[in-house]
């Protein structure tokens, strides 16, 4: 399976299609894997790119502490690996935020952003709580149990969490803890309107935690599209992968119309 070695880290990535890439970008402890029905199902029209960061699944340890732009500088780094000059970013969750700092960082690199269920910061009682619940998890002792709770929360079959739980358990918890303490850090809202590039926003219309920050988005942003899932909650990369495909779909190609020579 290929690896890159880049600034004094490991990292493991997979590619599968042809045709526009799109990056995807998983939130702490989850894995590249979390995208596998993307994987299977987009690679048919374009060039799925995933990849697990430092400190997480098949990626080795990383001595720098995570933060996410040394995610964008790797994920950077990756697409000259690969010479790919643009690409879409998608993330899901905290994977969203990456997706905007990425685009504040290297819009140049970007057709533009996907994010699924993400936000620009943290800003309430509950979703602070529960990521303050994963970092004091994030132990040794704890790391089985925490591993088991996220993975079962995003499988929509026992393949699928077999599947998420193997790949997440291989991780480092001192990465995931760390990648989960700058999640609650991160505050970009004040620069959402700097970012040039279409953004497509897609929610699940019961994940009414993440409300707000999708109308956050949605009033910050200068060019932005908000889908809501019916009937969907939050993860929706894995319990509504076709739902999902088709939304993207959707704008990627709304984009190539509007953009013929730019891709």
């Amino acid at each position: 399976m290929p690896h890159i070695k880049i600034n004094g880290g490991n990292l493991y990535y997979e590619t599968r299609g042809e045709g526009i890439p799109i990056v995807f970008i998983h939130p702490p402890l989850l894995t590249g894997i979390n995208f596998m029905y993307q994987l299977e199902h987009l690679s048919k029209k374009y060039k799925i790119i995933t990849f697990d960061i430092r400190g997480h699944g098949q990626s080795g340890y990383s001595s720098r502490v995570i933060d996410y732009s040394l995610i964008v500088e790797d994920i950077t780094l990756l697409l000259n690996e690969l010479k790919i000059k643009k690409a879409f970013l998608c993330g899901y969750s905290t994977g969203g935020s990456i997706v905007l700092e990425f685009l504040q960082m290297h819009s140049e690199r970007a057709f533009g952003g996907i994010v699924i269920s993400g936000m620009s910061e943290v800003n309430d009682y509950y979703l602070k709580l529960r990521i303050l619940i994963a970092v004091g998890l994030s132990t040794k002792k704890t790391f089985p149990f925490l591993t088991y709770a996220i993975t079962k929360g995003n499988a929509n079959t026992q393949q699928c969490f077999k599947r998420l739980k193997r790949a997440a358990s291989k991780g480092d918890i001192r990465n995931i803890k760390q990648y989960y303490q700058y999640s609650l850090e991160y505050n970009c809202t004040s620069q959402l309107h700097k970012i040039p590039l279409p953004i497509l926003l897609i929610y699940g219309a019961k994940d009414t935690m993440f409300h707000k920050y999708a109308y956050i988005l949605k009033e910050n942003l200068p060019e932005n599209e908000l889908v809501f899932l019916e009937n969907e909650h939050h993860q929706i990369p894995t319990k509504a992968p076709q739902k999902l495909h088709d939304v993207m779909q959707r704008f990627i190609q709304s984009y190539i119309r509007e953009n013929p020579f730019m891709v």
